[in-house]
């Protein structure tokens, strides 16, 4: 690294230089010449690991019981399972194996292809519904993990993706959460299949969620089309922006180049689309580090919001990570937001608090504090977390 942009955090300072007295025996009337300098970039792996094994012992400990196939326990285990890869912790692949098997490796059950759906639904039916889809990611991920030894695991994610991109439909990805839901899945099933189709359809059906959410001057997603500017205005008539919308759809674009070949025909504008979201949202970040829950607009619902920051920072250390983004541009940017996900946001049992509930906007006098937690949220952190166990790995 060329430089750990390091600043001087006073509070930080005085916490470390009282501690180091203490374990000395010392009194503080000998530390006033002391000078610590701290960075909100750890120095060490070990200590972001210690960070993943308290939040992530703590979720499993806390819910022992598997949870259904739906959106948000499968968007923890998408972290879950980066928690793995980067601790070897065997518990942690244990708990994904064990959901999988809970939910028969499948999405929605439905059998009967005349009655699948896509339209929002949390039914047996709604199989083509990308809520119910982002559990194949994990379902690869366990089948890639263990040697690709047993086909039974990945079955049904053949069985619906084939399925649907069989249809002549493309409007499959009309809400931007279902960006980070699917097209993860469709660069998976290619690397296990080499079906070029799962790149068609994705671009296909990628065109197809542009035309209704994409803003082209920031290079932002409304969350969906009741959301798009001017029909739809923040609460001081700016653009409006989801912070979660967004960070499904910033780290979706990252799990999306991590596997897509290099040589890849759309590779490029995939790049570039992430890199507009990047600038755009630098700008917006909030000088304690996080992102506000509209992204442009922070006082339509002021405050720290976890998931967001969290999804944000894992796109940034990726992009970083594999010299997509500038390090000296955009490191900052990681700085301060780490020194959020873990002061702030992180709590002394393990705990993540500051998660927006379950939603789809920013809701102006919705409490969001130190107490509010949820899986998806668990799961984003759990990313940032091991994106950022390898950038100080890599150092």
């Amino acid at each position: 690294m060329n430089n750990h942009f390091k600043t001087l955090l006073f509070s930080a300072v005085l916490g470390v230089v009282l501690s180091s007295c203490k374990s000395n025996g010392d009194s503080t009337s000998n530390t006033q010449d002391a000078e610590v300098e701290v960075t909100g970039i750890p120095q060490e792996k070990d200590s972001v690991l210690a960070i993943i094994e308290k939040v992530n012992k703590h979720w499993q400990e806390t819910h022992p019981k598997p949870g259904f196939a739906f959106w948000h326990p499968a968007a923890y285990h998408t972290g879950n399972i980066e928690a793995y890869k980067v601790t070897g912790n065997k518990d942690f692949l244990d708990y994904s194996k064990a959901w999988a098997e809970y939910n028969q490796w499948m999405g929605a059950k439905s059998q009967d292809k005349s009655k699948w759906k896509y339209n929002y639904g949390e039914t047996d039916e709604h199989v083509l519904f990308g809520d119910w889809q982002i559990a194949f990611q994990t379902y690869i991920d366990l089948y890639t993990l263990e040697g690709s030894k047993d086909p039974t695991k990945i079955a049904r994610a053949k069985e619906v993706m084939e399925y649907e991109m069989s249809t002549p439909n493309n409007d499959y990805w009309w809400w931007a959460d279902g960006l980070y839901m699917v097209m993860p899945v469709m660069t998976k099933l290619y690397k296990v299949t080499g079906n070029e189709q799962y790149l068609e359809k994705l671009n296909e059906y990628l065109a197809y969620a542009d035309s209704i959410m994409l803003d082209e001057e920031t290079g932002l997603y409304f969350r969906d089309a009741k959301y798009v500017y001017p029909k739809h205005k923040s609460l001081n008539g700016k653009k409006d922006f989801w912070a979660r919308g967004d960070g499904w759809v910033f780290a979706g674009l990252a799990k999306v180049l991590q596997d897509l070949p290099q040589d890849a025909q759309y590779r490029q504008a995939y790049i570039d689309r992430f890199k507009k979201m990047a600038k755009t949202l630098k700008e917006a970040q909030q000088p304690e580090g996080y992102w506000t829950r509209s992204i442009l607009d922070s006082e339509h619902a002021p405050g720290p919001e976890t998931s967001g920051t969290a999804f944000f920072t894992y796109g940034y250390l990726w992009g970083i990570n594999n010299d997509i983004l500038e390090e000296e541009t955009y490191l900052p940017v990681v700085e301060k937001s780490w020194e959020y996900l873990t002061e702030v946001a992180l709590q002394d049992d393990g705990s993540v608090g500051y998660v927006q509930p379950i939603g789809e906007k920013a809701i102006p006098g919705q409490v969001v504090d130190v107490n509010s937690t949820a899986d998806f949220g668990v799961g984003a952190y759990l990313l940032a977390a091991s994106e950022m166990a390898r950038f100080v790995d890599s150092e």
